[in-house]
């Protein structure tokens, strides 16, 4: 084998122009397939961990039932509204630790003669740990009665330094769509959450939002539930129970965050398996240059192969020959190209910030691992036609 591996690299080295270009053709297309798939993995990571920045142990009601597809409740009405007492309803089931609702909209947020038109969420004080929200400065309204509305709000980050900058805003007075509501509190940085700043928003209690909004129901109850063994259990007993108080019919829509998780994780993988496949063709096209230069190279070398038969060479060895040979370029070639990818992805990185890249080990050890089968099958066909000839008419074309 050592012998073999010799010999091969020195053919390869003997030849390098042409050798240098069938392996530019399995490099461009490695490297197609690791810049591809590493802006489609980087994406999906990016996007799981969007959803997931809110807890995993997560189930959203929305009013309107969705039995193929579109957003709930956009077409049409519902016969029963989701209200706050539903909400109560569902924080005493078993399993169920917070049941929230929720109303939001957009509205104008003025203070110090400054104003920002910003989303209002309409929660309860159990939205830190419904959301996963931590209270940078102050806190969220006292418990009581969330039929009672108060004139409470927390702004988001953002928010606040618009309308205050680096001054204390804590005991000021912002006007939301005209209503008059003191602060209490801050949060701390969120983030973006499929490009909504969550950090330019503020919170009052939900029923205050659906005053402002003039909402006969709410738009979503969230319901965090305490592990994620209870998941399907928690969401038969929310059907069952809304079921029940809407006169016996589900008139509402209920997605677990698992469930999302899991349907968005198999679409990205399709997305990424599938410019995986686009990028795919250029090593198409590289085992074709492989398998052209591997057919030259074996009427090149015809009196090669008959001195090798002549001298004892077995048609095995002169096969494995010519197939190393053609997966040393093929491998040389995929090696450079997974270099030439993960130097794209992060030249990309460092050109656009916000561009989610990611380049798991696994996708380089296959990446190679390809490079090397490619070879191989570019290769079998001029090994077969080497290993075929006659010793005798191969020393007499000399």
């Amino acid at each position: 084998m050592r012998d073999l591996i010799r010999l091969a690299f020195g053919a390869v080295l003997s030849h390098r122009l042409r050798s240098a270009l069938s392996m530019l053709g399995i490099g461009i297309g490695i490297a197609s397939v690791i810049l591809l798939t590493s802006i489609g993995e980087g994406t999906r990571r990016y996007m799981v961990g969007m959803f997931t920045q809110f807890g995993t142990n997560l189930i959203g009601v929305n009013p309107g039932k969705s039995k193929t597809s579109g957003i709930p409740g956009v077409f049409g009405g519902t016969t029963h509204k989701l209200t706050i007492d539903d909400a109560l309803a569902l924080a005493r089931l078993a399993g169920i630790e917070e049941a929230m609702p929720v109303a939001f909209g957009s509205a104008r947020v003025e203070s110090n003669g400054r104003g920002r038109n910003v989303f209002i969420y309409g929660v309860t004080p159990e939205a830190p740990k419904v959301w996963k929200y931590v209270v940078r400065q102050g806190s969220f309204w006292p418990e009581s009665d969330p039929h009672r509305g108060s004139q409470f709000t927390v702004l988001g980050p953002k928010l606040k330094r618009e309308l205050f900058g680096e001054a204390n805003a804590l005991g000021q007075f912002v006007r939301i769509a005209g209503a008059r509501f003191r602060v209490i509190g801050v949060m701390a940085p969120k983030g973006q959450f499929l490009g909504f700043d969550i950090d330019d928003s503020a919170y009052v209690p939900v029923v205050s939002a659906m005053k402002i909004f003039n909402l006969g129901e709410l738009n979503e109850i969230d319901i965090v539930y305490a592990h994620a063994g209870l998941a399907g259990q928690v969401e038969r007993e929310v059907r069952s129970l809304l079921t029940e108080r809407h006169g016996g019919e589900e008139d509402f829509t209920v997605t677990t965050q698992s469930a999302m998780l899991a349907v968005f994780d198999n679409v990205m993988n399709i997305v990424t398996a599938s410019v995986g496949a686009i990028a795919s063709i250029s090593l198409l096209v590289g085992a074709i240059g492989i398998l052209t230069m591997m057919w030259i190279a074996v009427g090149e070398r015809t009196a090669e192969i008959g001195l090798a038969r002549a001298i004892g060479a077995t048609r095995r060895q002169i096969h494995l020959l010519f197939l190393v040979e053609a997966a040393a370029l093929a491998t040389a070639g995929g090696t450079l190209g997974v270099l030439a990818g993960m130097g794209l992805a992060a030249l990309l990185r460092l050109a656009v910030p916000g561009l989610p890249v990611h380049t798991p080990l696994l996708f380089v050890l296959v990446a190679v691992a390809v490079s090397v089968g490619t070879g191989l099958l570019s290769g079998l066909l001029p090994a077969r036609r080497a290993a075929a000839m006659d010793p005798i008419e191969a020393l007499r074309a000399e």
